[in-house]
């Protein structure tokens, strides 16, 4: 039972028998009334006036009498400068309550057919994930469960780029340096590994240029034309491309190193993808579609045999599709491997979850496949996120100045069991469920703290702060929900059924309940917007209206029994939607803390 729908069908009836007119519910403006005024919902009036032909005032009053004497389920009305605020009947309030408690799938929209591709992840094998991958892991798995709440068929694909010249220098400082490590031999996690040589390529090239600077007197653009190591590693690229067997074996390997890593970092992200596609196997078919494009005059060829598309008429610029030498750029590739999806899953739209650096590249992708003449370049979206900052700046992966995403979950489980073990939180815990309960916490509250944050915003991540057990935090939820089942329990111990037994409900209980309804409300936002935020700031108002509830209300030392038995029954469901809420941001909520 929706109470917003109710009130759009109850207006609607109100309108036609006291105008002549009906009016679709979608017209119908209801929404929560302002906390400053008194009431639970808001008609606005305004948009009624050309049916009613009356002042503001007048047109309110008149509905709300009308809802007054004939739905049972109005309490009472007032007017304020045009807004008809309505108060709805305690025992629609019990009904409402109960509805929700007896909906196993609350808060789960309708199937709309419509298929969802998301697209996150998406590292390069250069590198382990790092703090501005986890963002985007988080994010593009709370967006996959939150549409797949919204009723759509959600398909979850990770893009690993895997070829290029980032790769090759990797491997070109592992030649010359590495003097043959392993993972096994060093005991590093592979993507660990072989980020250490992409970082000591740097360092090498660096010495290089400074070297030749010195040596000639150049500049430094002037001596990084002139270094070997580029050359080298732009060499390498050719005879990948090429298909030169010593070079495609090393990549083989040392990309075999990184994929077992990040299958370590994924796993303890709680991360998992439906098909994972890789750059190799898909920029040929991104050079085709270029290759077919000139042959169509939809792209030109410079003289040098590099091929551009020009967008200058469209208010951008010309874009490069491939180099002079042949090699593909990632514009190449991500037109292959978008076409290939398409064919794969005829997708309804396509949601790339990319930080916002890139957010040129993907108005270039979509016009670039509309002149190819695919119609499907419209269903592409965007979801342009802001990059993760530090108190002490931005992260710098060449200089290996990143967060490494393995580093931080070892410091996020550290500090939540320090932080458990000072509040004493952790009483007759055996070693195992105080792992879990660590676990648990920490994970809890780096994803909260990522998540709750506007995907578009900019976001300070401090790990201190996202333990905290309380304020707008993970830890503060899950300790909310664990209250909760531990009043639960010691009910069960004293023989007490949580039920709805019709008792009276408090204003603070009416209250919870109306914030209770509007799940379903938010599920919908929050899809529209493809914004977890909505939903992780639900959860919060959720929490912190059940703590203020359980500070001002007695619940198990409540002598009427009828009234103890419902307060029970209310503060199961709000356990349940949380654990519902969470679960879309991948975050578990224990039993006791």
């Amino acid at each position: 039972m929706n109470p917003t729908d109710f009130l759009q069908e109850a207006i609607k009836g109100g309108l036609k028998r006291l105008y002549g007119i009906e009016l679709p519910q979608t017209e119908i403006q209801v929404q929560a009334t302002r906390k400053e005024f008194e009431g639970d919902y808001t008609l606005v009036v305004f948009p009624l006036l050309k049916i009613s032909k009356k002042s503001p005032e007048a047109t309110a009053r008149e509905i709300g009498a009308y809802l007054e004497k004939n739905c049972p389920d109005v309490d009472s009305f007032n007017v304020i400068k045009g807004f008809l605020n309505i108060k709805l009947a305690p025992a629609f309030w019990v009904r409402v309550l109960q509805s929700i408690g007896e909906n196993e799938d609350f808060g789960l929209l309708p199937p709309t057919g419509k298929r969802v591709m998301v697209e996150f992840s998406s590292p390069n094998t250069n590198k382990p994930l790092h703090l501005g991958h986890i963002r985007n892991n988080l994010l593009g798995w709370s967006v996959s469960q939150l549409l797949a709440a919204n009723g759509h068929d959600v398909v979850k694909v990770n893009l690993v780029n895997d070829r290029g010249i980032h790769i090759c220098k990797s491997m070109l400082a592992w030649l010359k340096e590495g003097n043959g490590a392993t993972p096994a031999s060093t005991g590093l996690k592979g993507d660990h590994l072989v980020g250490d040589y992409y970082v000591k390529f740097n360092e090498m090239l660096t010495a290089e240029v400074k070297e030749i600077m010195e040596r000639e007197g150049m500049e430094k653009e002037e001596a990084e034309k002139k270094a070997t190591l580029l050359k080298e590693a732009q060499d390498m690229l050719l005879k990948w491309e090429s298909g030169e067997k010593e070079v495609v074996e090393l990549w083989e390997r040392m990309n075999g190193w990184v994929y077992d890593g990040f299958d370590v970092t994924y796993r303890n992200l709680g991360i998992e993808f439906n098909k994972t596609y890789y750059e190799s196997q898909t920029y040929l078919l991104g050079k085709s579609l270029v290759l077919e494009g000139v042959e169509r005059g939809i792209f030109e060829r410079d003289a040098d045999g590099s091929v551009w598309c020009d967008l200058t008429e469209d208010g951008l610029d010309r874009k490069l599709l491939l180099r002079s030498d042949g090699t593909s750029v990632y514009m190449t590739q991500d037109l292959g491997t978008a076409h290939q999806r398409y064919d794969e899953y005829g997708f309804d739209e396509h949601i790339y979850v990319v930080g916002n650096e890139q957010n040129y590249h993907f108005q270039v992708l979509k016009l670039i496949l509309k002149k190819l003449g695919f119609d499907w370049a419209d269903s592409i979206y965007h979801l342009s996120y802001g990059m993760v900052e530090l108190p002490e700046g931005k992260m710098k992966s060449r200089e290996g100045t990143v967060v490494d995403a393995d580093d931080l979950l070892e410091n996020m489980y550290n500090t939540a069991k320090e932080t458990s073990l000072e509040l004493g939180k952790i009483d007759n815990m055996s070693d195992e469920e105080q792992d879990a309960l660590f676990k648990m916490i920490s994970l809890g509250a780096l994803k909260y703290f990522i998540i709750k944050v506007d995907p578009k915003k900019t976001m300070l991540f401090d790990p201190k702060e996202s333990i905290d057990f309380n304020g707008n935090t993970g830890p503060f939820i899950q300790y909310t929900h664990a209250r909760i089942k531990s009043i639960l329990r010691k009910a069960s111990e004293q023989d007490i059924t949580p039920s709805m037994t019709g008792a009276l409900l408090l204003p603070k209980e009416e209250a919870i309940i109306q914030l209770l309804s509007t799940y379903p409300d938010k599920i919908r936002e929050g899809g529209d917007a493809h914004s977890p935020a909505i939903i992780a700031n639900y959860a919060y108002d959720l929490a912190k209206e059940f703590n203020q509830y359980y500070h001002d209300t007695s619940i198990l030392r409540e002598e009427d029994k009828e009234m103890r038995a419902q307060r029970l029954y209310l503060i199961s469901i709000i356990a349940q939607v949380l654990v519902k809420s969470m679960a879309i941001l991948g975050i578990s909520l224990p039993e006791r803390m």
